[in-house]
């Protein structure tokens, strides 16, 4: 882990998550029609991405907290550290572009999809 600038994997295991990430999602998103893969493929690796950097991000939230001592000169004082900002925005995002992603799904898988994802969810959450 490279601490002094909050990264949580080195970039060889992050692209290794990211692609075991890409695969995941790829096949939920095999059966789409052939002009809707050609929309998906750039939303998935995105999101692929986006997945894998919150979950860091994440990380470096537990490990340090959501409030940081900073300094400025003489001045001290308490302020939200810089990664809860950057997960916010992220997860927004995310969240955005899987629901673009889940729009291009035929009704049938969507809510076999969406049913999947919150069950998930549902199970990591209960885990920790």
């Amino acid at each position: 882990m490279n601490a002094e600038f909050g990264r949580l994997y080195t970039p060889e295991e992050k692209e290794k998550r990211i692609k075991r990430e890409l695969n995941r999602l790829k096949k939920i998103f095999v059966d789409l029609p052939k002009d809707a893969k050609r929309v998906a493929d750039g939303l998935i690796h995105e999101a692929a991405f986006m997945r894998v950097t919150l979950e860091e991000t994440r990380a470096v939230i537990d490990r340090e907290g959501v409030i940081e001592r900073f300094e400025q000169g003489k001045q001290r004082f308490l302020r939200e550290h810089p990664a809860t900002k950057v997960y916010a925005a992220l997860i927004n995002r995310y969240s955005a572009v899987v629901k673009q992603l889940i729009d291009l799904l035929p009704d049938g898988d969507k809510q076999k999809t969406e049913a999947d994802e919150l069950m998930a969810f549902v199970k990591r959450r209960s885990k920790q």
